[in-house]
């Protein structure tokens, strides 16, 4: 089960909404959806759970590319939309790297090894919190705070309630949960 939510900042404070992510297969998807949340230059926030396994908080500004942050990455890359957050930029790998994962088993139709692919691909993604640590910082939640809230035994239910609450905006997310 997810939980995701849109937080815009516009000049009157924040507003928040819960998307239809069923659409939504890339980063640039969800960029787009973000973009459509709220105005030109302003900072929109996709706020991502799940289950208490993982988060993730995507940060657009206007066309500038999103910013991403991942409480979990390998738990992130068990699900569909933490998929869609660990990117190869996130994740630090060289997209050319990633050619060892096709043809495995020398095939030109692409029928490898599975698991062969399955295994390198989560050896890949590594356990604990991924991305840009400083996303918020100048909206009121510094770095440091941010880790705490990924930490081993954190709470990830009430993770994105306390970011929300740092930034200010904790009552509009209330509205939408």
């Amino acid at each position: 089960m997810y939980f995701a939510a849109l937080l815009a900042r516009t000049e009157d404070g924040w507003q928040a909404s819960e998307p239809d992510l069923d659409n939504v297969e890339t980063l640039a998807d969800l960029s787009d959806l973000a973009r459509a949340a709220g105005d030109e230059d302003e900072t929109v926030l996709v706020f991502i759970e799940q289950e208490d396994a993982w988060f993730g908080v995507v940060r657009v500004d206007g066309e500038d590319d999103p910013r991403i942050y991942v409480s979990d990455a390998a738990a992130a890359a068990r699900s569909s939309y933490g998929e869609i957050l660990l990117t190869d930029e996130v994740l630090g790998r060289d997209p050319e790297d990633l050619d060892v994962l096709v043809d495995l088993d020398g095939t030109e139709d692409g029928d490898g090894d599975e698991e062969a692919v399955a295994g390198l691909s989560e050896d890949h993604v590594p356990a604990g919190p991924l991305g840009e640590t400083d996303l918020l910082a100048d909206l009121g939640m510094s770095r440091m705070e941010l880790l705490a809230l990924s930490g081993d035994g954190a709470l990830t239910g009430e993770a994105l309630g306390e970011i929300a609450e740092a930034l200010g905006c904790g009552d509009v997310l209330e509205a939408v949960r």
